[in-house]
């Protein structure tokens, strides 16, 4: 049933409407505090059919601070975590006064927290003026960047901006990703979020964002101006031929397992937005509970949260984390999930990129592949077969020319809806991944248990650092021939910020509660001299257009040749040792060795040195 307002705080000429949803709540009570976090107003709503409680308020407009306390059945096995001393954020808010802040008492029953957490603003939006398609076509370079660690140390942008949203729209970020010859940028969570509560006696926080309370409010220590911000940055990359993309959480909250804060949804009603099983909260994800996508409560919050984001800052796309969840049910994953449906049938979002990230931790959890077109899919697959094969294991040629080609053994075409990379916010970075044969977390106080141990990694002769020239040298061409081989790969790729310039992590692949030199950009000491070596590498990409197109490559646009420029045959496949290979398309050939010794290849003539990628144009 529809509510008799839109859900959350909407502004009339004499007043404000204020409206939530809670199935099992007794009782909901709105209260406004005042700038000093003083309670001036407590209000009764009421309950109208179908869950939806409302009130409205004569003479509060903008700029009002607000909040809810809802009371009811305290039964925590059945989904009730009701408990009037907790005030929660409301999940609608557009906006926070305040970052949230990790406190034992979030989560201790009866104890008031209205000190605590921080109050919704009501906010007037600006007429929506974002109709316009996305600018992003498939086969494009997408660039993941955290937004806080992106610009910390940017020595070009304003301190005060440092660190923020806004920062993006600097001309020498703008130039940087021009240089890079980027599409889109993606950018790791942005909405207000929550640490873990084990941080912050580790003297830690999240450094990624990936626990995100509410949805739909941005973290004012990214966009202190609000959406606002976003969206005057999204009109400036627009400007530069960028579009922008949002990495969305909506796999879980913030407000972790059974133990963890009552903030939000899980007091408003948790037996309704979090999946449940034997008294006990479903863990899908890792990070406590599970998100229940199935159910029309959640749907609408997540169909709304999307919508706000396009309509009000003209957001080109997401990326989902954890994506599986959006369509989990009670019989598993379904790609024709009634969510996943709402989304391509819904006239706002129907255009949009859609990216998973394909994979959760539930049962079931691994669904590369099966995502209903044209979604996007994060190819963790491409990752791994790519990495060894520069590493040297033996056998992978085939694994890499089906990887490069597209993927055919996962999309059944005509296209590839792969998103490719060489490495990502989560694991090695990729200077780290040829200097670190094992993952070094100690940073993280959890005794280096936290984090993927199988990483495809290698160290060239040594764990970290070296001065010696000949391993400096041996990690400088793997590290090129990795990005030439993404670069050459058929379909969409994504490179993470700072890559193109050697950044590390000291061989941490978990930095998520790291912010700090761990994960913050040294621009200062960047490689310039890898940075044009990608900004060219991106260059031949744009004047190669065979190299970036999403169709899947045939025998008809496209030859495999050994060497002495002889077709491939059955025993070249599966020969362990062959580490040579040139795959000829349209206007260009690209040559891989990855043997210890140059090698001449007859068509074209070229010689590649050891372990490298050669980019050969047709001849005019």
């Amino acid at each position: 049933m529809e509510p008799p307002f839109p859900p959350g705080a909407h502004v009339q000429d004499d007043g404000t409407h204020f409206t939530i949803w809670s199935e099992h709540a007794e009782t909901i009570d709105l209260v406004l505090f005042d700038a000093d976090d003083s309670e001036i107003l407590r209000k009764r709503l009421d309950m109208r059919q179908g869950g939806w409680h409302h009130t409205f308020v004569e003479t509060v407009g903008p700029g009002t601070r607000y909040g809810y306390r809802v009371d009811g059945r305290y039964d925590p096995a059945n989904g009730h975590w009701f408990d009037p001393s907790k005030l929660l954020v409301d999940p609608y808010a557009l906006a926070i006064d305040r970052p949230f802040v990790q406190d034992p008492r979030l989560g201790e029953r009866g104890v008031d927290t209205a000190a605590l957490v921080p109050k919704g603003i009501v906010t007037i939006l600006p007429e929506p003026g974002f109709s316009e398609p996305p600018r992003f076509s498939p086969g494009g370079l997408i660039y993941e960047l955290p937004v806080r660690a992106f610009t910390m140390l940017h020595p070009q942008v304003p301190e005060a901006q440092r660190g923020t949203i806004a920062a993006l729209g600097h001309p020498a970020v703008i130039a940087h990703l021009k240089t890079l010859g980027v599409a889109a940028v993606e950018l790791m969570p942005i909405a207000a979020w929550l640490d873990e509560r084990h941080l912050p006696p580790l003297w830690l926080r999240n450094a990624w964002g990936y626990n995100t309370i509410p949805f739909m409010t941005l973290d004012p220590r990214l966009a202190p101006g609000g959406i606002a911000d976003l969206a005057d940055v999204v009109a400036t990359l627009h400007a530069a031929g960028i579009s922008v993309f949002l990495d969305m959480v909506f796999n879980h909250s913030g407000e972790s397992d059974a133990q963890g804060s009552t903030v939000s949804l899980r007091g408003i009603d948790g037996a309704n937005y979090f999946r449940m099983a034997d008294g006990a909260l479903i863990n899908d994800t890792g990070c406590g509970n599970t998100l229940a996508c199935e159910r029309p409560p959640m749907q609408r919050l997540i169909l709304d949260t999307l919508r706000h984001f396009v309509v009000n800052a003209g957001i080109d796309g997401f990326r989902f984390d954890l994506a599986p969840v959006l369509a989990r049910g009670p019989d598993g994953f379904d790609p024709q999930a009634p969510l996943l449906a709402a989304m391509a049938a819904d006239p706002v979002l129907h255009d949009r990129v859609m990216i998973a990230e394909p994979w959760d931790l539930g049962p079931g959890g691994y669904q590369f592949g099966r995502f209903p077109a044209p979604w996007l899919e994060w190819s963790d697959r491409y990752r791994d077969d790519v990495r060894r094969f520069w590493r040297g294991d033996a056998g992978r040629i085939g694994d890499l020319v089906t990887r490069i080609a597209g993927s055919s053994d996962v999309f059944a075409g005509p296209f590839t809806r792969g998103v490719s990379f060489i490495a990502a916010h989560d694991g090695f970075t990729l200077a780290d991944c040829v200097s670190y044969e094992t993952k070094h977390n100690e940073a993280n106080g959890e005794g280096n248990r936290d984090g993927h141990t199988p990483n495809h990694s290698w160290n060239n002769g040594a764990e970290g650092p070296s001065d010696d020239p000949a391993i400096i040298d041996a990690r400088r061409r793997d590290v090129k021939a990795l990005l030439a081989t993404l670069f050459a790969t058929r379909g969409t790729i994504m490179l993470t910020a700072g890559d193109e310039f050697g950044r590390s992590q000291r061989g941490n692949n978990n930095a998520y509660c790291q912010d700090n030199a761990f994960t913050w950009l040294d621009w200062s000491n960047r490689d310039t001299e890898l940075e044009a070596f990608v900004a060219g590498l991106s260059g031949i990409r744009a004047q190669c257009p065979s190299l970036a197109d999403p169709t899947l490559v045939t025998d008809s646009n496209v030859s495999w040749l050994r060497p002495d420029g002889c077709a491939f045959t059955v025993d070249d496949w599966y020969d362990p040792a062959t580490g040579a290979i040139a795959m000829r398309l349209a206007g260009v050939t690209v040559l891989f060795n990855r043997t210890p010794d140059p090698i001449t290849f007859v068509t074209p003539a070229a010689t590649v040195q050891a372990r490298s990628v050669m980019f050969v144009p047709d001849a005019d």
